[in-house]
C-alpha cells in the first residue's frame, strides 16, 4: 500500500528549535562522550535554546580544562571529572575574564560568568545525581554577584522623536531616506507593536498574519517555552498594523510565506534585521542611549505600570513567570513614586 506523506511546513519556532538541536549535536562532536548523555537526560526539562547555550558554555569549560590537564576535550573521562576540585572551577571563572580560542579573544563580565557557571553546575548535578561522579564540586562555588545595571528606556519626548525619525529622518542620506520610504509602513508597524505591547523580539519575528484578529484587536504570541498567549493592542497599534498589511498585500510574496513581517527579499524578517532597524532609528531619536528591542519592551513596561500601578498585570502582559523579574523594569520610576507619597503623611493637625 502506498501512502502520500504530506510534510507540513515547520513554524518559525519549530525551525528555530530544529536549528538549535542541530547546533547542540555539532558542539557535542567536540565534547566528552558523557556530555551527549547529559543533553539527552535534560531534554524533557529544558528548551533547545537552553541546551544550545549549555553546549556553548561547556565547550569553553572543556577548552579551559584541556589547557590545565593537557588533553583534548573529547578525551576527558568521568574519572577525570572526579579529579576536578572546586579550585579548578574557581580558576575557570577567573579565566573567563579574558580568554582566547582559535586566535580570537573573548571576555566575560559577571553576567557571562554566572551563565557559564550555571551550565557547569547543571552538568555536575546531572553526573552526581546519576552516580557517575563521587562529589558535586561545582555546587560549592558561589554565584558571581551581579551588579544591578541602570534600566534604559525611552521617555515620552524620545518616543515621539523616534516615530518622527521613522517617518522622516533629518540626518539620513538621500539613499537612506529612499530606502526608509520603501520600508516605512513595515518599520512603523514594528516600532509601534514593540512600544504598544512590549513583546520580545523573538515573539515579533515569529508572528504570522493569521495570528491577528482585528475584530478584537488581539493577537497570539508564542512565549518562551512554547506557550501561546493572547495579547491585546490599542486602536493606534491596529492602525499601524493595517497600513502595513495593506502595503504587504501589494508585494509579490510566496503564498506559503505566512510571516507578518517580511524582509525586502519577501521572506520572514530576521531578528538581526529588526535589531538593526531599531538601532538605526533610535540612534537619532536618543543618541545618548543604546536602544534595542528589549529597551522598547522596558519602555512599554514602565508606561503600563505608571498607568495601572499593578505590577501583577504588567508581569502577566510581559509574560514574566516571576514578578520579581518585572520589578527590574521600574527602578527608574521609584523616584516618581517616592515623590508622589511625600505629602501623604501629615505631622501636624491642620
Amino acid at each position: 500500500m502506498l501512502y502520500n506523506l504530506i510534510m507540513a511546513k515547520l513554524t518559525y519556532f519549530e525551525e528555530r528549535n530544529k536549528k538549535n538541536n542541530m547546533s547542540v549535536g555539532k558542539y557535542c562532536e567536540n565534547l566528552p562522550e558523557f556530555c551527549y548523555d547529559f543533553f539527552i537526560g535534560i531534554e524533557n526539562t529544558t528548551s533547545p535554546l537552553t541546551r544550545m547555550n549549555y553546549a556553548m558554555d561547556l565547550t569553553v569549560f572543556f577548552h579551559f580544562l584541556s589547557e590545565i590537564f593537557h588533553k583534548k576535550s573529547t578525551e576527558f573521562t568521568l574519572d577525570d571529572i572526579n579529579k576536578i576540585k572546586s579550585s579548578h572551577i574557581e580558576q575557570f571563572l577567573s579565566y573567563l575574564s579574558f580568554y582566547e580560542i582559535n586566535g580570537k579573544t573573548y571576555k566575560n563580565q559577571d553576567t557571562g560568568k554566572k551563565r557559564k557557571l550555571s551550565s557547569v553546575r547543571s552538568l555536575f548535578k546531572y553526573l552526581y545525581t546519576h552516580n557517575l561522579i563521587s562529589s558535586n564540586e561545582a555546587s560549592k562555588i558561589a554565584t558571581p554577584k551581579i551588579h544591578q545595571k541602570e534600566i534604559i528606556r525611552l521617555e515620552k519626548n524620545e518616543i515621539s522623536k523616534l516615530f518622527d525619525t521613522v517617518e522622516e529622518s533629518n540626518t539620513f542620506s538621500h539613499r537612506q531616506k529612499m530606502y526608509n520610504k520603501n520600508t516605512f509602513d513595515r518599520d512603523n508597524a514594528i516600532i509601534t507593536l514593540f512600544l504598544g505591547t512590549g513583546i520580545r523580539i523573538s515573539e515579533l519575528v515569529g508572528l504570522n498574519v493569521e495570528d491577528f484578529d482585528f475584530s478584537q484587536n488581539a493577537f497570539v504570541v508564542t512565549r518562551k517555552g512554547g506557550n501561546r498567549s493572547t495579547l491585546y493592542f490599542s486602536n493606534e497599534v491596529a492602525e499601524a498594523l493595517k497600513l502595513w498589511l495593506s502595503r504587504r498585500s501589494t508585494l509579490e510574496i510566496d503564498n506559503n510565506e505566512k510571516a507578518m513581517f517580511i524582509s525586502l527579499q519577501n521572506r520572514r524578517i530576521s531578528t538581526r534585521a529588526v535589531e538593526n532597524l531599531v538601532k538605526k532609528f533610535s540612534k537619532e531619536a536618543a543618541p545618548l542611549k543604546k536602544i534595542s528591542p528589549h529597551k522598547l519592551r522596558s519602555t512599554f513596561g514602565t508606561e503600563l505600570y505608571r498607568e495601572t500601578k499593578d505590577i501583577y498585570i504588567v508581569a502577566d502582559v510581559l509574560g514574566h513567570k516571576d514578578v520579581n523579574t518585572t520589578k527590574k523594569h521600574y527602578a527608574a520610576i521609584s523616584e516618581d513614586m517616592r515623590r508622589s507619597v511625600a505629602n501623604k503623611v501629615s505631622l501636624k493637625d491642620n
